[in-house]
Parts: C-alpha cells; structure tokens; sequence
C-alpha cells in the first residue's frame, strides 16, 4: 500500500486510509511529505506570495469540501 502524508487536522481521513491498509504519516512540516508517493492538504495555507516548491513527485490532493470516503477515493484513483 502507499505510503500517505495527512495533515493533523484531518482525522478522519487518516484513519479511513489507515483503515484501508496506507501507511498514514502527520504531515506538520515540508520535510515530512518527503518519501510519500501522496499528500492530503486541508487547502487552508494557500501561497500568497505564488513560490511552490516541489518536495513529493506524488499528488498532492486538497480536500476541502469532501468527506473522508471522498478523499480516500481521490488518493486510490490519483495512485493507480
């Protein structure tokens, strides 16, 4: 299974991943995304200032707006 980087915040997505075999790491900080093959973002720190760097070669899914079912199906589908 995949390795998955969740923010803090997002309990329930995490434990429907870790229910559904992920390994689920808490994402705090932009080194912890480092070696994940997928990141769950709230979208709640967006970039004024426009500078993204790159850190995974995975998706990054923002998931704001879905349920936790929603957002393990958007990771499912984003890693197959």
């Amino acid at each position: 299974m995949a390795k998955i980087a969740v923010e803090d915040s997002l309990t329930a997505v995490k434990d429907a991943l870790e229910n559904k075999g992920h390994e689920v790491i808490t994402l705090k900080s932009e080194s912890d995304a480092k070696g994940c093959d997928c990141c769950v973002v709230t979208g709640g720190d967006v970039n004024v200032m426009g500078i993204q760097d790159i850190v995974i070669e995975g998706p990054v899914i923002d998931a704001r707006g879905l349920n936790a079912n929603e957002v393990c199906e958007e990771v499912e589908s984003r890693l197959h």
